[in-house]
């Protein structure tokens, strides 16, 4: 491939990652007018528009999704293959994308990053905070901290722990209210939700010998797209919750939350540390999932212990 039009993909995946022709040239270092011709360049080989620009922004054409991905797994490869071809001499260097869900990302995640580039001064690093599931090899992400079940795949999977999925309210709230007791008593009460956890109502294991999960249905008196949001709602004494358990741990820890219907609870869903197979044997990968692996272990223990207590 020659060695303008890699450099054109690289201008391009750029522009997508900054949001701007401007944000691409102060990236790379590159005036306007070079972004332009690159990107000129690329969309005249391929034959189609890739971006519709406009002073202040750029959006992918439809033909502009497709290629976008096959860009960022070429531009991976050959980085792979630089290092892969350095092998055991080579240090972790080069940038380092991760992407986690927006909570965890900023409380857990982001501290480790934080000391990795301390530790690691020829890595840098991109952060995504995302609520949905990404997929790396088509958006050039290296590693994911993914909390679900994981379908077969190519992906190298590190396990790190387990959450629940817990139902909480503030302890003033629980004792001006009625009990809760099973899960049909949520009916009787004011209801935070949040579009992951159910709108409109919430899921709970069958009983006994049934197959049919037990469903209660309600209006909820206050619906936010913000954990912190639900969090802080719930915590003032507002309503009862329904979150991953590490949301609420430290509430939980500090009495400002208590969690209810324990037994009636989902299995814990697993929490890991996801690369594709063929990145982990690239140092920066490999020093990553080495360096925050065990830092990620001990931080969801520790979640585990505080709403576990």
């Amino acid at each position: 491939m020659p060695m303008d039009r890699i450099d054109a993909m690289k201008v391009f995946v750029a522009a997508l990652d900054e949001g701007s022709l401007a944000g691409a040239g102060r990236r790379l270092g590159r005036s306007p007018a070079a972004v332009s011709r690159a990107l000129v360049l690329l969309e005249s080989h391929v034959g189609v528009q890739l971006l519709h620009r406009t002073t202040r922004s750029i959006r992918l054409s439809e033909a502009g999704e497709l290629y976008a991905a096959a860009c960022r797994r070429v531009l991976t490869d050959l980085e792979e293959a630089d290092m892969l071809a350095a092998g055991e001499r080579s240090a972790p260097r080069g940038t380092l994308t991760i992407t986690a869900p927006v909570i965890g990302g900023e409380s857990i995640v982001l501290p480790i990053i934080d000391s990795f580039l301390d530790a690691f001064p020829t890595v840098s690093a991109r952060l995504h905070l995302l609520d949905r599931p990404v997929n790396l090899i088509d958006e050039g992400i290296d590693v994911a901290l993914r909390i679900a079940h994981l379908p077969d795949s190519s992906m190298v999977a590190i396990r790190l722990g387990e959450v629940r999925r817990v139902v909480a309210a503030a302890p003033r709230y629980l004792s001006a209210h009625p009990r809760i007791e099973t899960p049909a008593d949520l009916a009787k009460h004011r209801i935070i939700a949040m579009t992951h956890f159910g709108l409109d109502s919430w899921s709970f294991p069958p009983l006994g010998d049934s197959t049919i999960p037990r469903t209660v249905t309600f209006t909820p008196r206050f619906v936010v797209n913000s954990v912190r949001a639900a969090v802080a709602s719930a915590a003032e004494g507002h309503g009862v919750v329904r979150l991953f358990s590490y949301h609420v741990a430290e509430r939980v820890r500090d009495g400002e939350l208590q969690i209810v219907l324990k037994d009636d609870e989902h299995p814990p869903l697993p929490v890991h540390l996801i690369t594709p197979e063929r990145r982990l044997s690239t140092p920066k990968v490999r020093a990553f999932v080495d360096f925050a692996a065990p830092r990620l272990r001990k931080a969801f223990a520790g979640f585990k212990a505080d709403v576990d207590r």
